[in-house]
């Protein structure tokens, strides 16, 4: 039986140049041939049992950027640690820098400066000031809110260094998406749907909630966290998604809401099919239960608010 053949440590678990590791003598022309391993791109390969994660492809496309292009958009927003999705790995291009067309690719032709790029476990991609510049503009405006809130609460974006990139950059198109979104943007925010949900909610004019409020009964005891809330209308609207239907958690949702009711608040749920699909049902469901709040007077109970953050990282 024949030994498998032995894989160089250069070439193990990462995306690399088919004509550099032939140059360095790690591996033949033929050999490159075998199946095992997988072309991904023009002179880019990796062992066939490589995970091709994000982060991978990102790595292989690193291998053939121009120079001053960088990793940018959803992409850079994942490799901060911003939970993203789709496929395509998002290239940020000087406008005299080409790419060859790949399905796998998404690319921006734009004005970088040094200033708009770092590096990220020795990936060039864009810094987040300029990735949140990007992505705030150019995504839908729900999904653009989505990496902003992500980006404060994992305190990676801040306002001193965004704010003179948007004035300076003014007249570039989708500024004004940007700067409405970034007034709105909360770092208390702690996943996707509340991004929605507010944006949501804001759209339809209704008084801001408090993202991820604390919930405490008269005796001061804590309850539990809202996903967001009224305090003054002692009102708590909640997603349900996936997970809450397994079935511990349900009991402990049960549990925690049925506290909350007993406390003196008003509890809505709603599931991704409300926030996308009938999105007005639940503005009228908020706002009718808002104004039933005001006309009954209501006193919520004690309450106390999260803590809040660092006022330096905020976005105001």
């Amino acid at each position: 039986m024949p030994r498998p053949p032995t894989i160089p440590t250069p070439l193990r678990n990462q995306p690399f140049h088919g004509s550099t590791a032939i140059r360095d003598g790690l591996i033949t022309r033929a050999m490159l041939r075998s199946p095992i391993w997988q072309r991904l791109m023009h002179d880019v390969y990796a062992h066939r049992d490589t995970d091709m994660d994000h982060l991978a492809w990102c790595r292989a496309v690193a291998l053939i950027l121009p120079p001053g292009a960088a990793i940018g958009g959803l992409s850079a927003a994942r490799l901060w640690g911003v939970e993203t999705e789709g496929t395509q790995v998002s290239v940020a291009l000087p406008r005299d820098r080409w790419l060859r067309e790949d399905d796998r690719l998404q690319t921006h032709h734009t004005t970088l400066t040094p200033d708009d790029v770092t590096t990220v476990d020795g990936i060039p991609v864009t810094t987040p000031e300029r990735t949140a510049f990007d992505t705030g503009r150019r995504l839908r405006r729900a999904d653009a809110l989505v990496v902003l809130d992500a980006m404060l609460h994992r305190h990676l974006l801040h306002r001193e260094r965004l704010q003179p990139m948007i004035v300076q950059r003014f007249s570039w198109p989708g500024i004004t998406q940007l700067t409405a979104l970034t007034r709105l943007a909360d770092p208390r925010a702690e996943s996707p749907m509340e991004s929605h949900i507010r944006l949501l909610l804001h759209d339809a004019r209704l008084p801001p909630p408090v993202p991820q409020f604390e919930i405490r009964d008269t005796a001061d005891r804590f309850l539990g966290r809202a996903d967001l809330a009224w305090p003054d209308s002692a009102l708590v609207v909640e997603y349900d998604g996936d997970h809450h239907r397994d079935r511990q958690q349900f009991r402990r949702d049960v549990a925690r809401l049925n506290a909350f009711r007993m406390a003196g608040w008003t509890v809505l749920r709603f599931t991704a099919d409300d926030v996308f699909r009938n999105a007005e049902r639940v503005a009228a469901t908020v706002s009718a239960a808002l104004t039933e709040a005001s006309n009954d007077h209501r006193q919520p109970p004690r309450k106390t608010p999260a803590k809040a953050p660092d006022p330096r990282r905020q976005m105001q």
